[in-house]
């Protein structure tokens, strides 16, 4: 789809916003693993959090396509703060606004918006993964005006930092996915704990871990939706998730790419530059034809959710497009970042060169929001539900 002119100036805005604030950061933050506690209450005080959030509610009033361009633009210079910021702002806050009460995103958007507190969506847990609904473990109890919840939750983004976490548990067992509700849950709250922030071969300085909630006490106002009615929450939030993390992977297969021309450009080979080498121009060739292929089908898809009302989305049209994203999105950034590492040689296998990052932050595409085999699953499921075929 075509950018609007205010399209691109938000995008350009953002772009040296993030050449300025947060590509500084990203060596660092590779290197020793390091978070920058400063990241949130930065880009919250700089109008960066709350995108998707109403003015009249204190954020930008933007649409997901447009907080998409910002992503993108992160994703360029920054790939890891990108995901810092991705789960608290989509993932957190976003999900808080589309289902929330108006008690709820009164006293929790104000702070999450203006970077006070920091935000993460648990789900999958240690023996839950591709099956993260039917075999959910963490379980909600109603007691008096509170529920208690007890469980773990594993390869949580922001975890062990975030004050505030959209938390998923199991409030009717025997109802398998039609028996799960979400929570928000503060992490101050008795109980809770971080058991362990994961060591990753990418993503470094953006915190993950296991999280223990031990008889955690959650008020009953803090029920996001209704009771028994979380897989609507799961559902449309993991088809927006799937599209809206995509679009910082296209920052970074575009910055790969850029990285690529300028070395191809620079660095001589036999008396010539490599560039001039019709292989090396046949892998360039092939990082633009991708990138540009999955750009459009990524913005087609992040432009479809802003269509989702509340409760939509975990079936259909949608769910089928947000899945082929992710789907094409993973394969793309893979194989950009393996023929950026290729193009750059040897230089391009130390650890601390650009495109050695990109390619090691690369491989979680295809694990995180769902793996590449449920991803076909989906898509495959919706291609024969549209044509009304049964596989019984």
């Amino acid at each position: 789809m075509e950018l609007t002119a205010d399209h691109r100036a938000l995008r350009d805005a953002a772009f040296r916003y993030g050449k300025e604030k947060l590509h500084p950061l990203l060596a660092r933050m590779d290197d020793e693993d390091w978070y920058p506690d400063h990241l949130i209450p930065m880009l919250g005080k700089d109008g960066y959090c709350g995108l998707t959030v109403p003015q009249e509610r204190g954020g930008a009033g933007l649409d997901l396509f447009s907080a998409g361009l910002v992503a993108e633009a992160f994703g360029y210079w920054n790939t890891n703060a990108a995901f810092i910021w991705g789960p608290h702002e989509n993932l957190c806050l976003n999900n808080i606004l589309r289902n929330g009460t108006e008690d709820q995103i009164a006293r929790f958007l104000p702070d999450l918006i203006a970077g006070r507190t920091v935000g993460a969506l648990a789900l999958t847990e240690p023996g839950a993964g591709s099956d993260a609904l039917g075999s959910m473990a963490l379980r909600a109890v109603r007691d008096g005006d509170a529920y208690v919840l007890t469980g773990r939750k594993m390869f949580i983004s922001n975890g062990p930092v975030a004050d505030v976490i959209l938390t998923y548990a199991k409030t009717a067992p025997e109802r398998g996915p039609k028996g799960i509700s979400a929570f928000i849950v503060e992490t101050g709250t008795p109980g809770f704990s971080v058991a362990q922030t994961l060591t990753k071969m990418g993503w470094r300085g953006c915190p993950t871990g296991e999280l223990v909630f031990e008889g955690v006490r959650v008020p009953a106002q803090n029920l996001l939706g209704v009771e028994n009615g979380g897989v609507a929450v799961v559902m449309s939030g993991l088809d927006i998730e799937r599209a809206f993390l995509g679009l910082p992977y296209l920052g970074a297969a575009q910055r790969c790419l850029d990285l690529s021309l300028d070395h191809a450009a620079t660095r001589r080979q036999f008396g010539r530059p490599i560039g001039s080498f019709q292989m090396i121009q046949s892998h360039l060739a092939e990082m633009y034809a991708s990138l540009e292929a999955v750009r459009a089908l990524s913005y087609r898809a992040l432009a479809a959710c802003d269509g989702l009302a509340r409760g939509e989305g975990g079936r259909g049209e949608i769910h089928k497009l947000c899945a082929a994203a992710a789907l094409a999105g993973a394969e793309m950034i893979a194989r950009v970042t393996d023929l950026a590492v290729q193009i750059h040689g040897g230089s391009g296998f130390v650890w601390e060169t650009e495109v050695n990052r990109h390619y090691r932050n690369a491989r979680i595409a295809s694990l995180g929001g769902g793996t590449t085999e449920v991803r076909k699953l989906i898509v495959a499921e919706e291609l024969f539900r549209e044509r009304g075929l049964r596989l019984e």
